[in-house]
Order: C-alpha cells, then sequence, then structure tokens
C-alpha cells in the first residue's frame, strides 16, 4: 500500500465520513455522513462516477433484502402483530422480569436463526417495545437482547446474516460442511452472550412485571402478515439450500404481504411507506462506495500478504489474530464494508478454511462492541428512535465491552479446537 497524495486524501474522506457516522454530528442521520463521503470521493476525482456507481450497485442484493424485510416489519406493526406477540410474551412470564428476559432472548435466537439478524433489528424490536409497555417492565435490558442476540445467533445457518453472504461471495460451504464448522462456535457464542447480558442488567432485572394483560385478538391483517413472515423464513431456507441470492425472494415476498394486507382493507400503500426507515439504503450504499475507494489504495493486497505470511507461520495463530482483529475494525468501519474487504482478501491470500471461518466469526459477533459494528444495530437504533428512546454510543460501548470479548473468544477458540 502506496502512500500518495490521492491515497491520503481517501483515507482521510473515509475516516471522517466513518466517524461521521458513529458520532453523528449536529444529530444528523448515519446515512448523510456516509452519502456525504462516497460524494465527496466521486466528486473530486478520487473515484470515478462509473466506478462508484458500479460500487454501490454491488449492494443491490442486500437492497432488495432490507426492503422486503422493512415493509414485513412495518406491515405486521401496522397491523397489530407485534402488540399481540407482546401480550403473549407478559403472560407466559407471570410476573417476572427475568423469565421475560429469557423468553425475548429465546425468541430473539430463533429469528436471528431464521430470518437474519437484520429481521431481528426491524421486526422483533418493536414487539419487544411493546411487550415491556404492556409489563410494565425496564425496557433497556430487554431491547438490548434484540441488538446483541442479533450478532450472537447471525452465523448458525448462512443466510442468518447478510454478512456472511458477502464474506464467502460464490463460495458458500454447504449447509452441513457449515454446520460441522460453527454448529458448537455459535452455541456457545449464544450462551456466553447470554449470560454477559443478563449479568451487566441483572440489576434492572431485579424487580417483577405484570402478571397478566388482556391478549388482543389478532385480526385478518395481522395473521397475514404473520403468514408473510414466516413464508419468508422457509423461502430464505430453501434459496439458501439452493445457493441463490436471498434479496429478491425477501423483497418479494416483504411486497405481496403488503399488497394482501392493503388490498383486503382497501387503502393507498403511503401509510406503510411512510413507516418504513428507506434511510438505511442510502446508508449502505454510500459504505459499498467508501469500501472500493480504499481497495484503490492496495488495502487488500497488503492485508493479503499479511495474511498468507501469518498463515504459513502458524495457521491457528493467524486464524485467532485475524478474527480478534477484523472484530475491532467492524466497529471501525461496520461490519459490511469489512466483510467486503475480507472477501477480497480471502480471495488472494487463499488462507486455511478455519482462518477464514475465523474472519467470520469476527464480522458477525465483533459488531457487539459498539452500536456502529452491524447494520443490524443501526436499524436497531432506527427501531428504538421510533419509539422515543435512544442508546448513546457510550452507553452501548460500556455494555459491549463486557458482553462481546468473551463470546468472541470462545466461538473462535472452539472453532480452532475442531480444526
Amino acid at each position: 500500500m502506496t502512500s500518495t497524495p490521492a491515497n491520503t486524501a481517501i483515507w482521510a474522506i473515509a475516516i471522517l465520513a466513518t466517524a461521521g457516522v458513529v458520532v453523528r454530528p449536529f444529530k444528523l442521520p448515519e446515512a448523510v455522513w456516509a452519502v456525504l463521503g462516497a460524494g465527496l470521493l466521486c466528486a473530486t476525482g478520487l473515484l470515478p462516477w462509473t466506478d462508484g456507481l458500479a460500487a454501490g450497485g454491488k449492494g443491490l442484493d442486500v437492497y432488495l433484502f432490507l426492503t422486503g424485510m422493512m415493509l414485513l416489519s412495518e406491515t405486521a406493526r401496522r397491523e397489530g402483530l407485534f402488540d399481540w406477540v407482546a401480550a403473549y410474551a407478559v403472560n407466559q412470564a407471570r410476573g417476572s422480569s427475568r423469565r421475560l428476559f429469557l423468553l425475548v432472548y429465546g425468541v430473539g435466537v430463533v429469528v436471528t436463526v431464521f430470518l437474519s439478524n437484520d429481521a431481528t433489528a426491524v421486526v422483533l424490536t418493536p414487539a419487544v417495545f411493546a411487550a415491556t409497555r404492556r409489563a410494565r417492565a425496564e425496557p433497556l435490558p430487554h431491547i438490548f437482547i434484540c441488538a446483541f442476540v442479533a450478532n450472537a445467533a447471525s452465523f448458525v445457518l448462512p443466510i442468518s446474516n447478510p454478512a456472511n453472504l458477502v464474506l464467502y461471495g460464490d463460495h458458500t460451504p454447504q449447509l452441513g460442511r457449515w454446520l460441522a464448522s460453527f454448529a458448537l462456535p455459535s452455541a456457545l457464542a449464544i450462551l456466553a452472550t447470554y449470560g454477559a447480558l443478563r449479568w451487566v442488567e441483572r440489576a434492572q432485572l431485579a424487580g417483577a412485571c405484570e402478571h397478566e394483560v388482556d391478549q388482543p385478538i389478532l385480526q385478518v391483517g395481522g395473521w397475514t402478515a404473520l403468514a408473510g413472515i414466516g413464508m419468508t423464513a422457509v423461502a430464505l431456507l430453501v434459496v439458501s439450500a439452493m445457493d441463490v441470492r436471498l434479496g429478491l425472494p425477501t423483497c418479494i415476498l416483504g411486497v405481496l404481504t403488503c399488497a394482501a394486507v392493503l388490498i383486503r382493507s382497501r387503502e393507498a400503500p403511503w401509510s406503510i411507506l411512510k413507516g418504513v426507515s428507506w434511510a438505511v439504503l442510502p446508508l449502505v450504499a454510500g459504505l459499498f462506495v467508501m469500501v472500493e475507494a480504499l481497495n484503490r489504495t492496495g488495502l487488500v493486497s497488503s492485508l493479503a500478504q499479511t495474511l498468507r505470511a501469518a498463515s504459513d507461520a502458524s495457521a491457528a495463530g493467524a486464524a485467532a489474530l485475524a478474527g480478534g482483529t477484523i472484530a475491532v475494525v467492524s466497529n471501525l468501519m461496520n461490519n459490511l464494508p469489512a466483510g467486503l474487504i475480507a472477501s477480497g482478501v480471502i480471495n488472494q491470500a487463499h488462507p486455511p478454511r478455519p482462518v477464514v471461518d475465523a474472519l467470520l466469526i469476527g464480522v458477525d459477533l465483533g459488531p457487539n462492541l459498539s452500536i456502529t459494528g452491524s447494520l443490524a444495530t443501526i436499524l436497531w437504533l432506527t427501531a428504538i428512535r421510533r419509539e422515543s428512546a435512544d442508546v448513546s454510543f457510550w452507553r452501548f460501548l460500556k455494555t459491549g465491552a463486557l458482553v462481546m470479548p468473551p463470546a468472541l473468544a470462545l466461538a473462535i477458540g472452539a472453532r480452532l479446537l475442531l480444526g
């Protein structure tokens, strides 16, 4: 990686834009800073416009996936599905905040595994807010679950995290091989995250909550939304097994579910479309463009040389170092672009499989350190802001610093023991 004025300028713009995403100066949305950074790179000629547009186009599958999930979530929210689920969870908790915490965590694992971590952030977070309101329980411990379990359970299956598909590209392992590599590390990560988060929030979970609340009746629109979510989960498993990209099927099912509800109620789509957090799409596009510019500085080839040398010296040592490093880096630039860079490095370095798998674990688990580490966490933040709540960068970091490292160490260690 050579030091030239152009490379220095690219790095400066990327760092400043990323800092804007993290800090949100003037409380402007994260997407503003990502788009400004990408636009500045193209406007100054550091990255040609044609190449910038091509880089943004690489995220098409992610945009389609997110669009489908956000439409499903908004439709379900509007039709009362979240309130219905919330009342059921509160009644099952039987007055115990700790039991409610466990129930929410279990649901979060299931949603993440079969619908992806972004779905947990988008779909589950509003339901948990509704549950804590109905239960009159302290919301923050339960809301934190939606962020942390979204990353902790995100490598149980290939479909559990779009970053998995970004990192492996067209070489995603078969499901049997995937489970052989990640079943044990995933289980340890899920358990360690639960234990650490439960301990961190122990004081807030000491109180009681409502024993029983009225269970609302779910109308046809709510059942339609629930059916749409279920069909989407099945479809994602099928297309993943067929090695088909997930974005278009998810988007189609999201649109069809939304349309079915609107047609039956004879309503225009504007109310649902207005509720969708569309700003996340330009945020992702801006990140893709900035990664393309960073690649032009020789970053990928330099990292590939380093990884190749480390792997030749010690595959286990390289795996531990690479997984830990990318876990931290994912919090500095978001795990989607980090996964893109890692994918390029893997294609050039051809490291041993344990090293590749450790990189994946770092990309998926590392974002539990900070609020901007993954797209799922940013979507979660958007969801809680819609509920007139917020969590600061530093508040999340203090929790993440206790929750993420044990899970990461256990998951990578278990993967290395598997050989």
